[in-house]
């Protein structure tokens, strides 16, 4: 079985699959950010790549799949619920 997305060499528990690929977070605060990033209407960045932002995936990002990783992301905060 191949592994999945490992942080700072563990395992990372918040992980769901979503467009065919593995959407993640570290811990709350991350899925916090990503919650509000993809929510976001108007998403402004700073200049370069020092942002978070700046460093998401293309797909995580993309306008077309803001709905399925809304639900994705979701999913992840009902597992840190349960």
């Amino acid at each position: 079985m191949p592994e999945g997305p490992r942080f700072r060499g563990l395992d990372l528990w918040l992980q769901t699959p979503c467009e065919g690929r593995v959407l993640w977070a570290c811990d709350e605060a991350h899925l916090d950010f990503l919650e509000r990033y993809v929510a976001a209407g108007l998403r402004e960045q700073g200049p370069g790549n020092a942002s978070l932002a700046s460093r998401l995936p293309a797909w995580i990002k993309s306008r077309k799949n803001r709905a399925t990783v809304l639900r994705g992301l979701r999913r992840l905060r009902a597992t840190l619920a349960g």
